[in-house]
C-alpha cells in the first residue's frame, strides 16, 4: 500500500536532495579540477583553458614527482610513521579510555576534567621545540609520533561509546574469572570495532597529513616524511627533490600549478583507497557491537 505523502514532506525531501548534491558539487568539482590540471599541458594550465577535463592530455607532472627515488624514500617514511604511530595511538586510547569510562574509578572526574583541560589549551611550539631536543628525539620518527601518541577527543569518544556497553557483560565475565586486563582485549575491543575504525581513520589521517612537525624536527633528507617532500617541492622547488634537473629544463616542460595539483592528487589518493575498506569493517564492528536481549 502506498502511502500518500503531503505536498510539505515532498517539498522538505526536495530541498534535502538539492542541498546535498550541493554539497557534492563543492566537494567534486574543486578535486575533478585539481586531477584535469595535474594531467593537462603546460599552455592549458598557464591560459587557464583547464576546467573539469584535461587540456593537452600528458603525464609530465607526474613523472617528474615520481621519476626519482627521494619521493619513494618519503613516502616510505609516512608509510612507517602512519603504521607505527597509528598503532601507538590505538593501544594507549583504549588502554586510557577502558578505566575511565568506569564510575568506580578514584578521582575520575578529576582526570577526566585535566583531559578536558588539554583539549583548550594546547602546548606552545616553542616549549614542544626545546623538549623534543632535550629527549634527544630530533632527526627520528618519534619526534613525528610520541607528542601525537594520545589525543584527547579521540579519547573522549571513546570513553563515550564504551559506556554504552551494558555492565552486564563485564560482570559475566568477571564472574568466569576473566581479569580487567582480558575485558578490555577480549570483549571491549571487539565491542568497539565501530568507534575503533572510525579513531584509526582520524589517527591515520592525522600522521599522514601531518607536515608541521617534520618542518620542525625533521632537517635530515633521509628522514623527511611525504608532506614535507611536497611542501619543499612546491613553495621551494627544491633541487635534489626535482632529480637534479635545472629549473630552466623543468619550467618548459611543466609549471609549478601543474606541479602543485599533480602532488595533491599524489598525496590524496592513498587515503580515497583505503577508506573504502575501513567502512566495510565499520559496519561489520557496529553488529558486532550489537547486544541481544
Amino acid at each position: 500500500m502506498k502511502i500518500k505523502r503531503s505536498s510539505g514532506e515532498v517539498a522538505f525531501d526536495t530541498a534535502n536532495v538539492v542541498i546535498l548534491l550541493l554539497f557534492c558539487a563543492a566537494v567534486a568539482l574543486p578535486l575533478m579540477n585539481v586531477i584535469a590540471g595535474s594531467l593537462s599541458s603546460n599552455e592549458a594550465i598557464v591560459h587557464a583553458k583547464v576546467m573539469l577535463w584535461p587540456v593537452g592530455f600528458n603525464w609530465l607532472n607526474y613523472e617528474f614527482v615520481l621519476k626519482n627515488a627521494v619521493f619513494w624514500r618519503a613516502f616510505w617514511v609516512t608509510i612507517q610513521i602512519v603504521v607505527i604511530g597509528t598503532a601507538l595511538n590505538m593501544v594507549l586510547t583504549l588502554l586510557t579510555s577502558y578505566p575511565l569510562s568506569k564510575s568506580w574509578l578514584g578521582g575520575r572526574k578529576a582526570i577526566l576534567l585535566a583531559i578536558i583541560f588539554t583539549m583548550i589549551f594546547q602546548a606552545p611550539m616553542v616549549p614542544m621545540y626545546l623538549l623534543i631536543k632535550s629527549l634527544g628525539m630530533m632527526n627520528t620518527i618519534w619526534s613525528l609520533i610520541i607528542p601525537s601518541a594520545l589525543s584527547a577527543f579521540n579519547m573522549m569518544l571513546c570513553i563515550t561509546f564504551m559506556r554504552s556497553i551494558p555492565e552486564e557483560l563485564f560482570e559475566a565475565a568477571r564472574v568466569d574469572g576473566m581479569s580487567e586486563y582480558r575485558i578490555l582485549w577480549k570483549i571491549v575491543a571487539p565491542l568497539s570495532m565501530p568507534i575503533n575504525v572510525t579513531l584509526i581513520l582520524f589517527y591515520a589521517v592525522g600522521h599522514w597529513n601531518n607536515y608541521l612537525g617534520p618542518l620542525l624536527y625533521i632537517t635530515n633528507r633521509e628522514l623527511q616524511p611525504l608532506q614535507l617532500y611536497l611542501y619543499k617541492l612546491i613553495s621551494q622547488f627544491d633541487m635534489d627533490s626535482a632529480g637534479g634537473q635545472s629549473v630552466t629544463e623543468l619550467s618548459t616542460a611543466i609549471t609549478p600549478q601543474g606541479l602543485q595539483m599533480a602532488t595533491i592528487v599524489i598525496a590524496t589518493v592513498p587515503v580515497i583507497i583505503i577508506y573504502p575498506f575501513l567502512q566495510k569493517h565499520f559496519i561489520k564492528g557496529a553488529l558486532l557491537g550489537s547486544v541481544k536481549e
